[in-house]
């Protein structure tokens, strides 16, 4: 669907500061670690440092392309609709908004469902603005 037919572009929403804050950190602190675990290694020359620094060059590596593909998640509110990673959604395609305290599941008229979570900063807000623009009431889940 193209942006044309969403309309004019109203605000964007993105990853929450906190979850993009934690990945850095685990990032660095495993590099750090990974780098000590070298020199140990060069110092000793045992393997079980050798094995540490691999565990911790993985970590790094898993935590730094769940990072990268994090910060795809970007949910754009246009005046007729919202897109979120590749999928689009016009307001009045909006079956039903299910809502807990840490995800959002809207179900379209067509059954396909798009799970906003709390990863997405202001999660709460851009759900109020979706239901007050779709029309559609928001069901509370516990």
């Amino acid at each position: 669907m193209e942006t044309q037919t969403l309309g004019k572009l109203e605000s964007v929403h993105v990853i929450s500061p906190v979850y993009l804050q934690r990945a850095l950190i685990i990032i660095i602190l495993s590099f750090i670690f990974f780098l000590a675990m070298l020199i140990v290694f060069s110092i000793r020359q045992n393997v079980g440092y050798f094995l540490l620094a691999t565990a911790f060059l993985l970590i790094k590596l898993f935590t730094l392309f769940s990072f990268m593909q994090a910060r795809k998640k970007v949910v754009k509110l246009y005046e007729n609709g919202f897109t979120f990673a590749k999928k689009t959604c016009l307001y009045n395609e909006i079956k039903e908004i299910q809502n807990n305290q840490s995800s959002c599941e809207i179900i379209k008229n067509d059954g396909e469902k798009i799970v906003l979570t709390e990863i997405i900063y202001d999660l709460k807000g851009l759900v109020e603005k979706i239901t007050q623009k779709s029309g559609v009431l928001q069901n509370e889940k516990v």
